[in-house]
């Protein structure tokens, strides 16, 4: 481990600090990847790469992934002291409330499945890859049943009125995709 460090310690250090890590930071960071170069070092194949390819693709992943992790952080900044006046509410807005029942009702008219993935998403807080293990369905299967669940809700919503569509109108004149506009096909 000990030639392994000082043979690509440089390597490693560079990578880290370009990865826009502080001084600290990059050391956490280089002595993460050679934990983990250690417990990889089974699956290193000279016929595949060289030994600092190797080095630099574990260290380039491990890099992702702490930027990934620092992304999402919660933001720790203290709220300020009196939030600024409301703006007086219009009589025909319906309420975060009615919206929120509106939401709810339409999400009891989904199918089960979707419903219990989209339940795992919206209350929950989890990510596709989590909602696939607890469930132990496919990760295709739980991204399908979001998708179609969203665009029924969003079906659901517009038929009750409650969802204002926001797509530009389609044209009356027979434009589309690979047709100009006038309705004329090109010949």
């Amino acid at each position: 481990m000990k030639d392994c460090m000082e043979r690509f310690g440089g390597l490693v250090w560079s990578l880290a600090r370009r990865g826009g890590a502080g001084a600290s930071d990059a050391d956490d960071a280089v002595q993460e990847i050679f934990v983990d170069l250690w417990k990889s070092a089974a699956r290193f194949d000279p016929a595949i790469a060289t030994e600092a390819t190797f080095v630099a693709m574990i260290a380039r992943r491990r890099l992702i992934d702490r930027g990934r992790r620092r992304q999402r952080r919660l933001d720790t900044a203290p709220l300020p002291e009196a939030a600024p006046p409301a703006a007086p509410a219009q009589p025909d807005v319906p309420t975060q409330q009615e919206e929120a029942a509106r939401a709810t009702a339409a999400l009891e008219r989904l199918r089960p499945e979707q419903q219990r993935v989209l339940q795992l998403s919206i209350y929950h807080g989890r990510s596709h890859e989590e909602i696939a293990r607890s469930t132990g369905l496919p990760l295709g299967t739980v991204k399908t049943h979001a998708r179609r669940g969203l665009i029924r809700l969003r079906e659901i919503l517009e038929a009750d009125g409650a969802l204002e569509r926001d797509l530009p109108p389609k044209a009356s004149d027979g434009a589309g995709p690979g047709r100009p506009a006038g309705g004329q096909s090109r010949r």
